[in-house]
């Protein structure tokens, strides 16, 4: 198998295609990037930005480049001996237009005859056999349905007509009536669906890759792609949702021809990638939530949760509580079909009321610690989480009794979808309500993490580093994505936060009277994106504060928004840049954390790049990019200045200053090239311990391939600065040294140290990281 040193993801859309892509490899090339990585390519809903709501699946949208801007990537690629790896969408496609989406129009217009019918996640007997759609505004809007062109028009949405079920003098109404799908208002979806989509957008449809016929469809152009050797690797999207995770994997892999294979799977704190996932490893939560707790102080923790305490008017928020409410919020809520849907699949020998067995199975999902199971992976998992419901609901503990026998049978519907749905509940629960109110550090509340979790000191770092080396050496680590609520360099300078708690607590209060916002907690929030993305457009933290506000659901909703709050909100943006003391107050604390959160900048990107797995830098960030959750995150990218930044640094221009954002394309070139061309440097994990006086804010290891061996030949070294505040005030390195066994060149500076022990003051005299390797030849 093939499989990449390093990766670099590209965001391919109408305004930047394939063929952009290809005009970009030699810069990647240059870069150091071994891989391209694609966001997803086939054929999606028209103007799509991501690529999420494929429409179809047999060829590449030709609004990305089409087959031809694929061949020319590929052709690109390989002429620079790079590999490509694509994202790939198997648990659901789009329908927000019908007609561009053969397999939904289709269904619609055949019902339960059409040959896709068993293609999708249809509860057909809850709709009377028909498919619930739910576009209406009102469900009065059935007056307003007009025929036209042969099909049923209601304002721009247009659905095709059954044959023969309409004439000439016809009311829309009556021939809405004798259609397969039946037009509901927007607001039954939360309760009345009988689709599987994707969490709770409508626009997004399961499909059913577990049965075979539909998978090989829906992959035909994929295989295409291996069979003409236009791709390496694949990037799965949400296999959590699928019926079968590991039995699709495994045919992936078949169909592949064994390629190399990350799937997106948020692994809990504690939780195990399924032995049984045919796949390389994840798309690297895990490891960005290590690394963004290896650089926050532990000891700003007592301070922050009492600001949080403060902000609450009482005890800070409890994150176990928190999230069991906004869960079960989600199951009663925009997630209430799904789980009427498991109700229904509750045999009727349990003798439960629909009712009853919904409250039950509600309760449930809630208190899972994980997305989901895999059975028999997971069993004990699932029967925790019912024991752990019924400590909740004691009135439910019969029920439960009921409930989990029939759950842990996977040969069942009710067993398999109940894993399809757990996972649902999770991500809207906690990654999009819950992560928007537990506001103690924005840094925290990132996909994949757990933030109860406040910090992780050095050991517990090098151990999960050296499992990983043991375990998945192949598993991607990441910084920033598409899905990231706030990018690397924001969050290096939210953390900074937890080494000046008291400043930040000063600084909010200002803040907070200046331009007052009546919900305390999402202003910490708030504020901390402000400074975290500074400088920012009044755009975008526009754009910011009202989804981060509706999606908290405490003070506003997207279904039910609060105007005169949201008006206080975008007041409280305008002062920004309207009110001359409000950007004094912002500006004066980004310049007191600007040193530290550039420290902590390339300290983040050296340890992601040089860690245990495959690195992947997103597009721009080897630049700062003080970017925001989507789409903020995907704004274009201006590569020709990074090509000319990058041609200037080896020229021999050497960034000044480690707060120039050239310092960290520096960093991110000499790293990426460094895996890419010696590989031989990073087959291997030992952590290196520094002495003396400032030893706590060093993490520095060795990649060598003997390294697990004490005296084992060195290779690549990364050393990088931990809680810079701390340092400062300690007075420096002072006599803080590291022991090197032979010669080294620090591949930033181009200066050798060693062999014997050296002091970290030296090495990091320029900036606060250094990437040694070892010197060979005549350079020794």
């Amino acid at each position: 198998m093939k499989a990449p040193a390093s990766t670099y993801r590209l965001q391919i859309r109408s305004s930047f295609t394939l063929f952009d892509a290809a005009a970009t490899v030699p810069y990647l090339k240059s870069l150091g990037v071994d891989w391209v990585y694609l966001s997803p390519i086939l054929t999606a809903e028209r103007g799509s930005d991501h690529g999420y709501d494929v429409t179809d699946p047999s060829s590449v949208d030709p609004e990305r480049g089409g087959p031809e801007g694929l061949l020319s990537l590929s052709r690109a690629a390989r002429e620079h001996g790079m590999g490509v790896l694509v994202d790939i969408v198997p648990n659901h496609v789009g329908v927000a237009s019908p007609a561009q989406n053969p397999w939904w129009w289709s269904l619609l217009q055949e019902g339960r005859g059409s040959p896709y019918a068993e293609a999708f996640d249809v509860d057909w007997d809850f709709g009377a056999g028909r498919i619930r759609i739910p576009v209406l505004g009102s469900d009065d809007d059935l007056d307003v349905l007009a025929v036209a062109d042969g099909e049923l028009h209601y304002y721009g949405h247009r659905f095709p007509l059954a044959a023969g079920s309409y004439a000439d003098g016809d009311s829309p109404r009556a021939v809405h009536d004798r259609q397969h799908y039946e037009l509901v208002s927007w607001r039954r979806a939360d309760s009345e669906l009988n689709y599987r989509r994707f969490f709770a957008v409508n626009t997004l449809a399961g499909i059913r890759v577990e049965d075979p016929w539909v998978f090989g469809q829906a992959h035909a152009e994929v295989k295409r792609w291996f069979d003409d050797g236009l791709v390496d690797g694949l990037r799965v999207d949400h296999p959590d949702g699928l019926a079968d995770p590991a039995g699709y994997l495994r045919w992936l892999k078949d169909l592949s021809g064994g390629a190399y294979v990350l799937v997106e799977k948020i692994l809990e704190p504690g939780e195990e990638l399924p032995a049984e996932f045919a796949c390389e490893g994840t798309t690297g939560y895990d490891a960005l939530a290590d690394l963004d707790r290896l650089l926050v102080d532990p000891a700003g923790e007592a301070a922050l949760d009492a600001l949080d305490a403060q902000l609450r008017s009482g005890e800070p928020a409890d994150y176990t509580a928190m999230i069991l409410g906004t869960k079960r919020a989600v199951a009663d809520g925009m997630l209430r079909s799904e789980i009427l849907r498991l109700a229904r699949l509750v045999p009727a020998s349990a003798s439960l009321s629909e009712d009853v067995a919904a409250d039950a199975l509600a309760q449930v999902i809630a208190a899972f610690p994980v997305y989901r199971t895999y059975l028999p992976t997971g069993e004990d998992v699932l029967r925790e989480a019912c024991a752990a419901a019924a400590r909740q609901r004691p009135d439910l503990a019969e029920v439960l009794d009921v409930l989990l026998p029939l759950l842990l049978k996977p040969e069942t519907e009710l067993g398999r979808r109940f894993q399809q749905t757990s996972g649902m509940v999770m991500a809207k629960g906690v990654e999009d309500t819950a992560f928007y109110r537990y506001t103690r550090l924005g840094t925290l509340t990132e996909v994949g993490a757990d933030p109860s979790h406040f910090s992780l000191a050095p050991d517990e770092f090098h151990r999960r580093m050296a499992e990983r080396q043991a375990s998945l050496p192949l598993s991607m680590t990441t910084l920033t994505t598409h899905d990231t609520k706030r990018s690397e360099d924001t969050r290096a300078r939210i953390s900074v936060i937890a080494e000046l708690p008291d400043e930040w607590a000063a600084t909010l209060d200002t803040l907070r009277g200046l331009a007052p916002v009546p919900d305390g907690p999402f202003e910490n929030m708030l504020w901390q994106a402000v400074i975290g993305a500074w400088p920012a457009s009044r755009e975008r933290l526009h754009a910011y504060a009202e989804k981060a506000a509706r999606e908290a659901a405490n003070s506003t909703t997207w279904t039910d928004p609060d105007e005169k709050f949201e008006a206080r909100v975008k007041a409280a943006v305008d002062a920004v840049f309207d009110d001359a003391r409000v950007t004094t107050a912002i500006e004066d604390f980004v310049a007191r954390t600007d040193a530290f959160a550039a420290s902590n900048s390339l300290s983040l990107k050296l340890l992601q790049l040089t860690m245990p797995g495959v690195p992947d830098v997103y597009q721009g960030t080897e630049f700062r990019d003080r970017s925001l959750a989507d789409p903020d995150n995907r704004r274009a990218v201006d590569f020709k200045r990074r090509e000319t930044a990058l041609a200037a640094l080896d020229a021999g221009t050497s960034p000044a200053d480690f707060r120039d954002e050239a310092a960290k394309l520096l960093l991110t070139s000499r790293a990426l090239r460094l895996r890419r061309d010696r590989p031989e440097l990073f087959e291997g994990y030992r952590p290196v311990l520094a002495s003396h006086a400032a030893a706590d804010h060093l993490v520095a290891f060795d990649r060598g391939a003997d390294s697990s061996r004490t005296g084992g030949a060195p290779g690549a070294l990364t050393l990088a600065t931990r809680l810079p505040v701390g340092l400062e005030r300690a007075g420096g390195w002072r006599d803080t040294a590291v022991e090197l066994s032979t010669a080294m060149r620090d591949e930033l500076t181009g200066r050798t140290h060693g062999p014997g022990p050296v002091p970290v003051a030296g090495i990091l005299q320029q900036y606060p990281v250094a990437l040694l390797a070892p010197v060979i030849g005549d350079n020794a």
